[in-house]
């Protein structure tokens, strides 16, 4: 590895991080091209279908400055036709000498394939540079791809007795205006949001996140019943403002004529057996699940639960409160952050 090696990749991988919102279903990705120890141009993948980070890079320089060249790029560059041409091949034609990867692309079209075509074409390729930072970067992605499931985050907000609201079937303010800017900025980083009909009816959220994207998080709600039916004026159900897709048993549900941001799943068995299936199916990363602990005790207790969020009030709600989560089993976490937000405290903890 070349002495600066490092410190280029962790220009790329700030470069990589400005798509933060806005890459959707694909990775964040940065580049940097060097020659002579100088930095020439750098990239990132803005928005999901458009330019990948190294087309982005090389497009910034004439075929002299890429001549021999040493590119620096977060993720492997792709060997395959997508919403983009190969990126291999762009590296090949533009002469690039050498090229520095941080990490491995875990997509089964991707992986390794990227390296060999440079490699078969005379190009030195340095791969593992920062790979963990790179890693950490994209968690939900690569964690989706090596292990074909998405990652799934629980969301619970508790008073010191814990208790999730005051009185069953009514909606208690229970955190602070910090946890609440907190997890409207949270929800940005995952690609769907879980709730059940009982949070829908009882809370009328919109589920809407404080970051401008082209791709907001899909709103789920949970409704094996058809409890819906009764209140078709929600946020979810009307306001156009993201998609809401349904999971139901209830076939007047699922037939009911919604609008187009709105679409309905009829499903038998287990529901969120069918949840994740058809998550895999469509390639959804990353789930938050911010529904009561009713739904989120099926979660724990049927799945492998990747994170725990957890924001604690020091208020007591008191003995006619509804408790928090009790899972079936012990459930312990690897790694345990915590965090002040003003008078509250948030509990991260994580495999």
């Amino acid at each position: 590895m070349v002495k600066n090696d490092a410190s280029f990749m962790r220009l790329a991988l700030n470069q990589a991080a400005k798509g933060r919102y806005q890459t959707w279903k694909n990775p964040m990705v940065g580049s940097v091209i060097v020659k002579h120890g100088q930095v020439l141009a750098t990239g990132y993948h803005h928005h999901y279908g458009d330019q990948h980070a190294e087309r982005n890079a090389i497009s910034k320089l004439t075929p002299e400055q890429l001549f021999n060249s040493t590119l620096y790029v977060t993720l492997e560059p792709c060997n395959h036709y997508g919403k983009q041409p190969p990126c291999s091949e762009l590296i090949i034609k533009s002469h690039i000498k050498r090229v520095v990867i941080a990490q491995v692309d875990p997509h089964k079209l991707v992986t390794g394939k990227g390296i060999t075509n440079l490699k078969q074409h005379g190009i030195e390729v340095e791969v593992g540079v920062l790979a963990e930072e790179a890693r950490k970067l994209n968690e939900h992605y690569s964690y989706f791809y090596e292990n074909d499931q998405p990652w799934i985050t629980l969301k619970q907000a508790i008073s010191l007795d814990h208790k999730v609201t005051a009185i069953k079937g009514t909606r208690t303010q229970i955190t602070n205006q910090e946890v609440y800017q907190r997890v409207h900025s949270e929800r940005a980083d995952y690609q769907a949001i879980v709730i059940g009909s009982s949070t829908a009816i009882i809370d009328n959220p919109s589920l809407l996140t404080s970051h401008q994207s082209n791709f907001p998080p899909i709103r789920i709600i949970l409704d094996r019943r058809g409890r819906l039916l009764d209140h078709l004026d929600l946020k979810l159900l009307t306001d156009n403002l993201a998609p809401t897709w349904i999971f139901t048993q209830n076939q007047e549900l699922a037939f009911h004529p919604f609008n187009n941001s709105v679409h309905c799943f009829l499903n038998k068995g287990n529901i969120l057996v069918n949840l994740l299936t058809e998550l895999k199916k469509q390639e959804i990363q990353s789930i938050y699940v911010e529904g009561g602990p009713k739904i989120e005790n099926a979660f724990l207790n049927q799945f492998q639960v990747n994170e725990l969020i957890t924001y604690l009030s020091p208020d007591l709600i008191g003995q006619d409160g509804l408790d928090g989560l009790s899972p079936q089993f012990r459930q312990q976490f690897t790694n345990k952050n915590f965090e002040i937000l003003a008078d509250n405290i948030r509990i991260d903890e994580r495999n």
